[in-house]
C-alpha cells in the first residue's frame, strides 16, 4: 500500500513532535516547580517572635532583616530583655524563640516541664566576652583573672584604679556591666567569681549594651564588659583589655575565640526554639533560614561562626521534629 507523500512526512516527524512536546512539558513543570519553591516562602504570612539576650540580638536582627527579602509577608519581632527576661517570656509561651547567651538553667528546665514546653537548644555562634576601657586610658596593659575577681567580687573594696595596682592612677574606678537578667552577667560572674549572679552591686547596669558603650566611651576612668560584637562595632570609641587566664595576656579576636586561646571568657551563644511553634510554616521557614545563614551573618556582626558540622547537626535536629 502506498501512502500519500504528505502523510509520510507527517508520520516521519511525529516522534520528533512528541519528543519536543514532552520536553517542553517537562520544562514547564520544572519551571512551575522552581517558581513554586521560590514563591513558597514569599506566600507565607504570620508573626515570628524572638526575645532575650542583647548579645545574640545583633545576629537575630540581621537574620530577621535578610528573611524579610525572602518572606516579606512574615513579621519577625526581635526584643531585648536579657537572657533571663527572655526565658520568662519563652516559658510563658509568649515568644517562639529565645536568644540566649548562656545555657538554660535547671530552674528554667523545671518550669518548662511544668508548663508542658518542649524546646530545642541551637548554638548559633561563638562569642568572646570582652572587657573594655575608655580609649584615653593609657595605664591598663592587661588584667588577670585574679584582678577581675578583686574588682567584681561581692563585697569588693576596690574603689580606685590604684586599688588594683599601686602604680595605676589614684582615680575613681567606675564600673559598667549587663543587668542581672543578662546571660552575659551570669556567665561572667560564674567564670570570674565562681557563682552565677555573684557580683558587687555598685555598678552601672543595663540590658542594652549600647548604653554601656556610651557610658564607658564617655568616662576616662570606666571599665566594663559585654559581648565581642559590641566591642567590634565600637572599636573607634573603646579599647579592649587583654586578659591573662594563665597563659599570658590575650585579646579576643576571631582566631583566639575560635581556637579557645581566649580563655576562659569564650563561649557559645544560642537560640532556644519552642518545638510547638515549629508546626507553624512561617516559624519553620524562619528557623531553617536562621540556621542556614547564622554563620555568615554572625561573622558580619562581629561574632565567630561555628564549624559547619554543628549547623548541619542543628538542621538534622529540626528535620527530626
Amino acid at each position: 500500500m502506498r501512502y500519500p507523500t504528505a502523510l509520510l512526512k507527517k508520520s516521519v516527524n511525529l516522534p520528533l513532535v512528541l519528543t519536543i512536546t514532552l520536553l517542553l512539558g517537562a520544562c514547564s513543570q520544572q519551571d512551575e516547580s522552581q517558581e513554586s519553591g521560590a514563591t513558597g516562602a514569599a506566600a507565607l504570612s504570620g508573626v515570628v517572635s524572638l526575645d532575650g539576650s542583647s548579645t545574640v540580638y545583633p545576629i537575630s536582627e540581621a537574620v530577621a532583616e535578610e528573611f524579610l527579602a525572602v518572606a516579606p509577608r512574615v513579621r519577625v519581632t526581635v526584643g531585648v530583655s536579657g537572657t533571663g527576661g527572655g526565658f520568662k517570656k519563652f516559658l510563658a509561651q509568649e515568644t517562639d524563640i529565645n536568644d540566649a547567651s548562656r545555657s538554660i538553667k535547671d530552674s528554667e528546665i523545671e518550669q518548662a516541664t511544668a508548663n508542658g514546653i518542649d524546646y530545642l537548644e541551637i548554638p548559633v555562634a561563638y562569642d568572646g566576652l570582652s572587657v573594655v576601657i575608655n580609649s584615653n586610658n593609657d595605664w591598663v596593659d592587661y588584667l588577670t583573672m585574679e584582678e577581675l575577681q578583686l574588682i567584681w567580687q561581692p563585697g569588693s573594696t576596690v574603689d580606685s584604679w590604684d586599688d588594683i595596682r599601686p602604680e595605676w592612677p589614684s582615680e575613681p574606678l567606675r564600673l559598667y556591666g549587663p543587668g542581672t537578667d543578662s546571660g552575659t552577667f551570669d556567665y561572667f560572674t560564674e567564670t570570674i567569681n565562681g557563682e552565677s549572679g555573684a557580683s558587687r552591686p555598685d555598678y552601672t547596669a543595663s540590658e542594652d549594651d549600647n548604653v554601656l558603650v556610651q557610658g564607658i566611651s564617655g568616662d576616662e576612668f570606666a571599665l566594663g564588659f559585654f559581648g565581642f560584637a559590641y566591642y567590634v562595632e565600637n572599636m573607634d570609641k573603646l579599647q579592649v583589655v587583654p586578659i591573662d587566664g594563665g597563659n599570658g595576656p590575650i585579646i579576643p579576636t576571631e582566631t583566639t575565640i575560635n581556637d579557645g586561646t581566649y580563655s576562659p571568657l569564650s563561649r557559645p551563644i544560642f537560640i532556644y526554639l519552642n518545638t510547638a511553634s515549629m508546626a507553624r510554616p512561617e516559624v519553620n521557614e524562619f528557623v531553617n533560614f536562621y540556621i542556614d545563614n547564622a554563620g555568615v551573618l554572625a561573622s558580619e556582626v562581629g561574632y565567630i561562626a561555628l564549624p559547619d558540622d554543628l549547623y548541619q547537626e542543628a538542621k538534622d535536629k529540626i528535620s527530626a521534629l
